[in-house]
């Protein structure tokens, strides 16, 4: 389930809520709307997955750095 993956992201990278539904759907009450019943199309719900994955790739990336 997408609001479950999108929890465990924003606990994982301490994001706020507004700010992960601005970056990954331009609109900071995606989280909260999905927590009250919103139900995403395919093609946003696929968005949002990459931007997560995207991000985390790049979380990972960049603490290898010296």
């Amino acid at each position: 389930m997408l609001l479950r993956q999108i929890e465990r992201f924003l606990r994982k990278t301490d994001m706020p809520c507004t700010k992960f539904g601005r970056l990954a759907a331009r609109d900071p009450r995606f989280v909260a709307d999905l927590r009250n019943g919103r139900i995403p199309r395919e093609r946003t719900a696929a968005r949002i997955e990459t931007f997560m994955n995207t991000y985390l790739a790049g979380q990972q990336e960049g603490s290898h750095a010296y």
